[in-house]
C-alpha cells in the first residue's frame, strides 16, 4: 500500500493500493507492446495527442492544484502555475520536436551521409514530490513526442496528483502508451531490470540517483539524473542590492524551498555582507506559515516529517559550527511539518548548510573578498546544478557565466526552468538534459547512415 500523509496537518490521506510485482510487470508490457505503433505515428499525429492534453490540463488546473496542496504542500498560486507551464511544455514540444529531430546532413566521403533520430522503445520516469505534474511534464512531453512510449513511476506521497495526470494523458493516447506505475520503492529496480524498458528518467536525491545510474547501467540502458544541488548566488558590490535580495528571497522560499535549483548559499561581496544580511532578514521576517490549501501567499509545510527533522538537524549543526542564526531555526508549534524561514550568515566550508543540499526554507549567507573569492566559494561544491551572478558589471558577469560550475547560470535574475532551454548539472547533481532541443535528443538513437 502507499501511504501519503498530508503534511499541513500532520494526518493520513487514504492509502492507495500499490502495484504488485506480477502487475507491475504487465504494466510496463503494455507500455513495450504499443512502442512499435506510437513509432510508426507522423509528428503531427503525435503533436495533437500533446495539444489536447495540454487543454485538458488548463481545464483541470484547479484540481490538480488542490491536489498538490493536501499531498505535498504547495500554495494553491504555485500549483495553478505549475499545471500552466506543465501545458506549456506539451505544447512546445508538439510545435517543435518534429523540427528538434529532423534528419541532419554531414559531409563525409559518401554520395550522401546524415543522422537521423530514432526512438528507442520505452522509457521509465522516476518522479519526485516536489514538483509532481513539472517534472512529469518535462519527462512525458519530449519522450513522447520523440516516439517513445511512456512508463511514470509517481512518488509514493503524490497519488492522487499522479491518479488525475494519469486520466489526462490516457484520454488523448492509445492504448499502451503512457502507463502509470504506482509502485513501492522495492520494485523500482525490478522496473529498470525490465528488458522492454529501453532508457531511465530519474529526479531526485543525489544519493537515490547513484542507485538508479548503477541499476540502469547494469543493463546498459541511457539514463537522464536531475538531481541534488547547493547552488551558488554571488552577490558584488556593484548589484543592484534591493531587487538582488527581492528574488533571493522568491528563489529560496518558492515551494517551502523544496527546489533542487532554489538558490541555497548566497555569496555577498564584503562591502555589502551587511547591507545584504539586514534586507534578507527583513524579507524572511515577513514570510508568514500558512495553511497552501487556503493561502496563496503564504510558505507551505515540509513534505515529510522526516525531511523536516533532517533539514532542522542541518540548521543546529551549522550553527555548532560557528554559523549566526538571524531569523529562524526553531520548529514552530503547528499541527502538520512546517518550518520557518530560517536565515544563517557567516557559513563557511564544512557547515552543514554549506556543505549538504538544503531542501527547505533554509538559506546560507557566506562572506567573500572580491570576485576572486567568490568563484572559489561557489565551486567549493561536489554539485553543480544552478548558479548566479548579482553584477552591474558586464566583465564580472561573462567571467561568472564562464567560470561557475554548474549547468546553468543566471544573471541579474532567478534560476529556472524554461521548456525552450536545456536544465541540467554536473557533479552530484546528475548528468543528461533535460528540456530545449537537446532534451528531446536524450531518448532517441542518432542513427548514422552512409551511402556510397
Amino acid at each position: 500500500m502507499l501511504n501519503p500523509i498530508n503534511p499541513t496537518t500532520g494526518q493520513a490521506l487514504p492509502p492507495v493500493a500499490s502495484l504488485t510485482a506480477d502487475e507491475a510487470r504487465a504494466t510496463i508490457d503494455r507500455a513495450v507492446a504499443a512502442a512499435p505503433a506510437w513509432a510508426a505515428m507522423s509528428y503531427g499525429e503525435r503533436a495533437s495527442c500533446l495539444i489536447n492534453i495540454a487543454a485538458d490540463m488548463r481545464a483541470a488546473k484547479d484540481e490538480l492544484a488542490q491536489l498538490m496542496a493536501t499531498e505535498m504542500g504547495k500554495p494553491l498560486r504555485e500549483g495553478q502555475g505549475e499545471v500552466e507551464k506543465s501545458a506549456f511544455c506539451a505544447e512546445y514540444y508538439a510545435d517543435n520536436g518534429e523540427a528538434f529531430l529532423e534528419p541532419e546532413n554531414l559531409a563525409s566521403d559518401a554520395t550522401e551521409s546524415y543522422v537521423c533520430h530514432q526512438p528507442l522503445g520505452t522509457v521509465l520516469g522516476i518522479l519526485p514530490w516536489n514538483a509532481p505534474v513539472w517534472l512529469a511534464l518535462r519527462f512525458l512531453a519530449p519522450a513522447l513526442m520523440a516516439g517513445n512510449t511512456c512508463v511514470m513511476k509517481p512518488d509514493p506521497n503524490v497519488p492522487a496528483s499522479a491518479a488525475c495526470l494519469t486520466k489526462i494523458f490516457q484520454k488523448h493516447l492509445p492504448a499502451g502508451v503512457m502507463e502509470s506505475l504506482p509502485v513501492t520503492t522495492e520494485l523500482v529496480g525490478d522496473a529498470i531490470d525490465h528488458p522492454g524498458i529501453r532508457a531511465v528518467s530519474f529526479t531526485g536525491s543525489s544519493g537515490a540517483g547513484q542507485k538508479v545510474a548503477a541499476r540502469a547501467a547494469s543493463g546498459l540502458k541511457p539514463a537522464v539524473l536531475e538531481l541534488g544541488g547547493s547552488d551558488p548566488c554571488i552577490v558584488l558590490n556593484d548589484a543592484d542590492i534591493s531587487k538582488a535580495c527581492d528574488v533571493i528571497t522568491l528563489s529560496r522560499m518558492i515551494n517551502a524551498g523544496q527546489s533542487c535549483i532554489a538558490a541555497k548559499r548566497v555569496i555577498v561581496e564584503s562591502g555589502v555582507y551587511d547591507q545584504v544580511c539586514e534586507e534578507l532578514t527583513q524579507r524572511f521576517n515577513a514570510l508568514q506559515l500558512g495553511n497552501p490549501t487556503e493561502q496563496n501567499e503564504c510558505i507551505g509545510p515540509i513534505a515529510r516529517e522526516d525531511l523536516r527533522d533532517q533539514l532542522h538537524s542541518q540548521v543546529m549543526r551549522s550553527i555548532q559550527a560557528g554559523a549566526r542564526c538571524l531569523t529562524g531555526g526553531e520548529k514552530p508549534e503547528l499541527a502538520g511539518f512546517y518550518y520557518p524561514p530560517t536565515l544563517l550568515a557567516d557559513v563557511g566550508s564544512g557547515m552543514a548548510v554549506f556543505n549538504e543540499e538544503t531542501f527547505g526554507p533554509v538559506l546560507a549567507i557566506c562572506k567573500a573578498e572580491d570576485l576572486d573569492d567568490a568563484l572559489s566559494i561557489a565551486n567549493d561544491t561536489e554539485y553543480g546544478l544552478g548558479s548566479s551572478i548579482w553584477t552591474a558589471s558586464d566583465v564580472s558577469a561573462k567571467r561568472a557565466a564562464s567560470e561557475l560550475n554548474a549547468g546553468q547560470v543566471a544573471i541579474n535574475g532567478i534560476v529556472k526552468t524554461d521548456p525552450r532551454l536545456p536544465s541540467g548539472g554536473i557533479g552530484k547533481s546528475g548528468y543528461g538534459r533535460e528540456l530545449g532541443p537537446h532534451g528531446i535528443r536524450e531518448f532517441v538513437n542518432i542513427k548514422q547512415i552512409w551511402a556510397a
